[in-house]
C-alpha cells in the first residue's frame, strides 16, 4: 500500500497543487500557455526521444503490443461514435465525445509507470505512446475535417490535417526515437542530456494539466460525461487487458500498455476543440470529470494487472 502512496499521491498531488497554483499564485493565463507551449514542444518530445531511443527494439514485443493497443482504441473509437450517435449529438459534439473516448494524458502516464516500473516502465511507456499518438492524432483530425459544415470559421482543410500531423512534434519525436533505436541509440552526451530535459516535462505537464483543469464544468450534460468516462476509463482497458492477454505480453508490457490506456483524456484535447470546431465547454467537462474519476480507476487497474497470473 505505502508503494501505492509513493506513486499516486505525487503523481495527483501535482495535478491539485496546479489547480491552487491557478487559483491564487500564478492566475496568468500567459504564463501557463508558456509552460505548456515548452513542455509540447521541447521537454516531452526530449523524453520521448530518450526513452524510446534507449531500448533494444528486438527485444520488445513490439507488434503484439501494437495489435493490442491499436484494436483497443478502434474499439474505443467505435464505442465513442455509437455513443454520439445514440446521444444524436451534433459533430461538434461528437468530435469531443470521441476525443474523450480514445486520447490520453501522456504526463500522468509516465509519472506512473516510472514510479511503479522504474527506467523500463518509462521505456516501455514511451513505446506505448509511441503506438497511440499516430493512431488518435490521425482518427481525431480526421474527425474533424469530416464536419458537413463550416465549424467555428472557415472549412476544415484535409491539406492542414495532414500538415498538421507532420508537425506534430510527439509525433515526430516517437518516429525519431524509434529511428534512433534501431540505429543503435544516441551518442553519449546526448543522451543524458535529453533525459534531464525530458525528466522536467512530468512535473511541469502535471502542473499544467491541474491548471487547465475547472470544477465548474462538471455539471454539464453529466449524463453524457459519465458514459464517456465508462468507455475511455472501463471499457477501453478492460479491452486493452482482453488483448493484451490474449496476445501473450509479457507482465511488464501488459502492466504498462494496460496504465496508459486507462488514462483520463489530454488536456490538449480542449484546446484542439476550441481552435478545430469541436464542443469546447463539453470538452472541458469530459476532462476534469474524467481525471477526478481516474483517481479512483487508475489504482483498480493497476491493482487488478498486479494480481494477473504470471
Amino acid at each position: 500500500m505505502t508503494a501505492y502512496f509513493d506513486v499516486f499521491i505525487p503523481a495527483f498531488g501535482l495535478l491539485a497543487l496546479g489547480s491552487l497554483l491557478r487559483r491564487f499564485l500564478l492566475r496568468d493565463g500567459a504564463v501557463w500557455a508558456g509552460i505548456e507551449r515548452l513542455v509540447f514542444w521541447a521537454l516531452m518530445p526530449a523524453l520521448l526521444v530518450s526513452s524510446i531511443a534507449s531500448v533494444n527494439l528486438a527485444e520488445l514485443p513490439l507488434g503484439r503490443m501494437a495489435l493490442a493497443i491499436w484494436l483497443a482504441l478502434l474499439g474505443g473509437t467505435a464505442l465513442s461514435l455509437l455513443l454520439a450517435g445514440a446521444a444524436r449529438l451534433d459533430h461538434p459534439a461528437t468530435t469531443s465525445v470521441l476525443q474523450g473516448g480514445i486520447r490520453f494524458n501522456n504526463l500522468m502516464g509516465f509519472a506512473l509507470v516510472g514510479g511503479l516500473y522504474g527506467a523500463p516502465g518509462t521505456a516501455l511507456g514511451s513505446v506505448a505512446t509511441g503506438l497511440i499518438v499516430p493512431f488518435v492524432q490521425v482518427v481525431t483530425i480526421t474527425a474533424f475535417a469530416l464536419a458537413p459544415a463550416p465549424a467555428g470559421g472557415a472549412r476544415f482543410s484535409p491539406l492542414r490535417a495532414l500538415k498538421q500531423l507532420a508537425t506534430n512534434p510527439l509525433l515526430l519525436a516517437c518516429v525519431l526515437g524509434f529511428a534512433v533505436a534501431a540505429l543503435g541509440g544516441l551518442p553519449p552526451g546526448l543522451n543524458p542530456l535529453l533525459r534531464n530535459l525530458g525528466g522536467a516535462s512530468i512535473a511541469l505537464g502535471l502542473l499544467c494539466v491541474g491548471a487547465a483543469l475547472s470544477p465548474g464544468a462538471l455539471r454539464d450534460r453529466m449524463g453524457l460525461q459519465a458514459a464517456t468516462c465508462v468507455v475511455k476509463l472501463v471499457l477501453v482497458p478492460a479491452m486493452t487487458l482482453a488483448l493484451g492477454r490474449a496476445f501473450g505480453l509479457d507482465p511488464l508490457s501488459l502492466a504498462v500498455a494496460l496504465v496508459f490506456m486507462a488514462l483520463p483524456t489530454a488536456t490538449t484535447s480542449y484546446v484542439m476543440a476550441r481552435a478545430l470546431g469541436g464542443d469546447a465547454p463539453l470538452m472541458a467537462a469530459l476532462t476534469t470529470t474524467e481525471h477526478v474519476i481516474s483517481v479512483a480507476t487508475l489504482p483498480l487497474w493497476i491493482a487488478l494487472v498486479g494480481r494477473l497470473p504470471g
